[in-house]
């Protein structure tokens, strides 16, 4: 069963929905991602490297009780979407800045509640409209809902739009953002959550 809830963005109202990885209305969003890593990426990944990336995750990592995926859609059409899990892995950046006391434990992971946010996505022809704030917004408040109390993602260095949308909605880059990014790799950001008691 989906939760369906209608959402205000800058061009209207659309739903957004709750779904499984599995779900037909996923199938849009991730198969335009891999076409947009390809093109962005193809010269420094192999076909097989990113087909890994795209299925590295099980789908149960995005279901509750620890994760979401969530669709935005346009009379049926999925045009956005995004997900998030729970992090356990150690995490990348610049070591000064990984050093905020608490944050994490001596081999990288997080110490406290984090979820990481994947596969934000908006369909080409629907960008430039607000609906990856409408997607952020979304995942935000269901972490919050889970007990989340820090998000943490990445984004690839060839994705400028990508990293200026994550800086401009309060995420705090865990990079020195005066290096050339193709030097970094992927760029990391973390953002503390508004838990409400």
């Amino acid at each position: 069963m989906t939760a369906l809830t209608a959402r205000p963005t800058p061009t209207g109202t659309h739903e957004v929905r709750s779904v499984a990885l599995g779900d037909p209305l996923v199938r849009p969003l991730l198969d335009e991602l891999s076409r947009e890593y390809w093109t962005r990426y193809r010269r420094v990944l192999t076909a097989e490297q990113l087909r890994e990336e795209m299925e590295h995750y099980p789908a149960q990592d995005f279901a509750p009780p620890h994760g979401g995926l969530v669709v935005v859609l346009d009379d049926g059409a999925t045009v956005a979407g995004g997900a998030f899990r729970r992090r356990t892995e150690p995490e990348l950046g610049d070591p000064a800045r990984l050093a905020r006391p608490g944050t994490r434990r001596r081999d990288g992971t997080p110490a406290v509640r984090t979820a990481e946010l994947k596969r934000i996505w908006t369909r080409s022809t629907h960008r430039r409209r607000g609906l990856a704030r409408v997607v952020l917004a979304e995942l935000e408040r269901r972490a919050v809902e889970r007990g989340y109390r820090r998000l943490y993602l990445t984004t690839g260095p060839r994705q400028p739009e990508a990293a200026g949308l994550y800086l401009a909605t309060g995420y705090a880059p865990l990079f020195d953002t005066g290096t050339d990014p193709e030097e970094i790799g992927p760029l990391a950001f973390e953002k503390w959550l508004e838990v409400v008691p």
